[in-house]
């Protein structure tokens, strides 16, 4: 018998009852239900190795993995939140749970992203036209990010401010269980990106690991000869299948449609999709307010503490050493230039 049972026999106040005032026990919180097509049932099984009939088993075995070696972590361990994770890592449970230490890891190592983290706080990010999320997914059923950073403005604002707009984004796409089978698309134009101003990315490069989606293609367009430079700097922090993952057009739109055809992209791509919307995403996010202040905006426990130690996730790296990767950059690309 549970606690909860064994209370009610011993209370004074409930043993006074007869049996059919017995008050009820809580309904159990709603299980998972899965929201994926068909063809994504199937996608997910070829590509992700999930398999709808050991699903919960493997939910289950990730959820015992964290309660036994990260018993101090603050997590959710519903069904929905650990697919995340599980899918991101193709169902490979030490893979899966090394990333969500890691998600977690930099969320409080990161307070200055993460805390209060909802859209009416980047109301001037989102009206900048800095990031959207195009209306129509690509011919795989990725979700397209695009960024342009030339409508950030330094002296508006700091870089972390356009980052957390980006985390934004990426927990409000992740919600989707198509989004985490089929992963999306980013479409970067660096038209205009001056040295300066792509320096100032070093740190969020250095910590950008830990998040449970799948990146399937990064689309750079308008990139200046100094770009290159850059790539070549960064490509050391990205993870190899990553790195073959960017493609780098220049002003070769013809290029980009190769990838993404002209029917999904803005007529300033190129595309037959009208001009670019950035207003209908931003609603998007603004009407996601309470889901953000709940999961963002609570007390954050002090520290989360594994086996007596700060936990520090692996691949996340401290703040002095992001400092020293900014500087390493500036100089490495002046010395090229």
């Amino acid at each position: 018998m549970s606690e909860e049972s064994d209370s009610l026999r011993t209370s004074p106040s409930v043993a006074s009852l007869s049996e059919n005032e017995l008050p009820l026990p809580p309904p159990d919180p709603p299980g998972y239900v899965c929201s994926l097509t068909e063809d994504l049932v199937t996608k997910a099984r070829e590509e992700l190795q999930e398999k709808p009939e050991w699903r919960l088993r493997d939910v289950q075995a990730l959820r015992d993995m964290v309660r036994k070696e990260y018993p101090y972590l603050s997590t959710s361990l519903d069904d929905a939140f650990l697919l995340r994770f599980l899918r991101a890592r193709k169902f490979d449970y030490d893979r899966a749970l090394q990333l969500l230490v890691n998600y977690h890891g930099c969320r409080r190592s990161w307070p200055e992203v993460f805390s209060n983290l909802r859209p009416s706080a980047l109301k001037d990010v989102l009206n900048s036209g800095f990031l959207t999320v195009l209306p129509h997914t690509d011919p795989r059923g990725c979700h397209v990010l695009c960024i342009r950073p030339d409508r950030w403005i330094p002296s508006n604002y700091p870089i972390t401010e356009n980052i957390r707009a980006v985390y934004l984004t990426l927990e409000k796409l992740i919600q989707s269980e198509e989004t985490q089978v089929n992963g999306i698309v980013i479409l970067a134009d660096y038209k205009g990106v001056s040295l300066s101003k792509a320096s100032h990315f070093g740190p969020f490069i250095a910590k950008k690991d830990g998040f449970p989606i799948r990146i399937k293609a990064v689309h750079i367009v308008n990139e200046p000869r100094i770009f290159k430079g850059i790539f070549a700097i960064i490509k050391p922090f990205l993870k190899e299948k990553i790195a073959n993952r960017f493609f780098l057009h220049g002003s070769d739109l013809n290029s980009l449609h190769t990838n993404l055809p002209r029917n999904i992209l803005p007529k300033e791509y190129g595309g037959t999709a009208g001009e670019l919307d950035t207003a209908s995403w931003n609603a998007v996010l603004l009407a996601s307010e309470e889901d953000f202040v709940k999961e963002f905006c609570q007390p954050m426990p002090a520290c989360d503490n594994l086996l007596g130690q700060p936990l520090l996730p692996e691949g996340l790296i401290s703040d002095a050493q992001c400092d020293d990767s900014m500087r390493a950059m500036k100089s490495q690309l002046y010395s090229c230039y």
